[in-house]
């Protein structure tokens, strides 16, 4: 499975980053800054990526286009370097999202104390609307 020194790996060396013109606020800044990072990682050339992985990512995530690319961008802070750490830790959290897996439900009864009260409520509430009818 992957772990976190994985990820790490992944991120050194075949992740890209891309920067651009971040929009909204920002004035002047926003016109000459490029501050909007793009994270790129192509997950059918991945060489550190099992068959399985490559599979797993590729079926479960949705920010995967046609071609393969894993892409995420992040334009929230008004520096690159912000961006950029947000980015990464976007990436880290989607993976180690998609390979945890989820733990099955357990059936259980409901308590005795529960059904008590349940039925209490139930109870309560007939009442209530049998007196709302009009007596015959």
């Amino acid at each position: 499975m992957l772990t976190a020194s994985k990820i790490k790996e992944l991120l050194s060396r075949e992740v890209s980053f891309h920067t651009s013109h971040a929009g909204g606020k920002g004035g002047q800044n926003v016109n000459k800054v490029e501050t909007k990072v793009l994270l790129e990682f192509n997950v059918t050339a991945s060489e550190l990526l099992t068959d399985e992985e490559k599979g797993l990512i590729l079926s479960k995530c949705h920010k995967v286009n046609k071609e393969g690319v894993l892409k995420i961008s992040a334009d929230m802070h008004r520096t690159q370097l912000q961006n950029k750490k947000e980015v990464i830790s976007k990436f880290q959290l989607l993976l180690l999202k998609l390979f945890t897996v989820k733990r099955k439900r357990l059936a259980t009864r409901p308590s005795k104390q529960s059904i008590i009260k349940k039925e209490k409520n139930k109870r309560a509430v007939k009442e209530k609307k049998l007196n709302r009818k009009k007596p015959e």
